[in-house]
C-alpha cells in the first residue's frame, strides 16, 4: 500500500482500489488483517472517515470483514470476487464499446482481432 493518491478520483475510491490491488497481487492474503483506518489516515495524511469510507466499500462487497476488537480482514474468496467484478466491468466498459465503435466504422470481428494481435506485438 505504498501507492500515491492522485486528484483523478475520490480518495476513498483510491483507498478501496489500493486494497483490492494488494489482494490481487498477493500482498494481502485471505484471513490477513488489512491496515486500520487510523493507519491509512496516517500513511496518506487523510481524514480517518475518508479511509473508513474506502474500507466500507469493500466490507459491503464482502471482500473484507470485521473481527470485533481486532480489525478488518480479507474474506475467503476475496481475490475471486474482485477478479469476477473487474472482468465484468472490463467487458462492459471496454469490450462492448470497442465492438460498437468497430461496427460503426465498418470493422469486422477478424479485423478487430488482427488489430489486437498487432498491438500485442508492439
Amino acid at each position: 500500500m505504498n501507492e500515491t493518491l492522485t486528484q483523478e478520483k475520490s480518495i476513498y475510491l483510491q483507498i478501496s482500489e489500493m486494497i483490492e490491488n494488494d489482494i490481487l497481487r498477493g500482498i494481502l492474503l485471505e484471513e490477513e488483517r488489512v491496515p486500520s483506518t487510523n493507519e491509512l489516515s496516517k500513511l496518506y495524511a487523510i481524514n480517518p472517515a475518508t479511509a473508513a469510507k474506502g474500507i466500507n466499500i469493500l466490507v459491503d462487497a464482502g471482500i473484507l470483514y470485521k473481527k470485533r476488537g481486532i480489525g478488518m480482514f480479507v474474506s475467503e474468496g476475496a481475490k475471486e470476487m474482485i477478479l469476477k467484478r473487474r472482468r465484468s466491468e472490463f467487458y462492459d466498459q471496454f469490450i462492448k464499446k470497442l465492438l460498437q465503435e468497430a461496427a460503426s466504422i465498418g470493422l469486422g470481428k477478424q479485423e478487430v482481432m488482427n488489430m489486437i494481435a498487432e498491438a500485442e506485438e508492439e
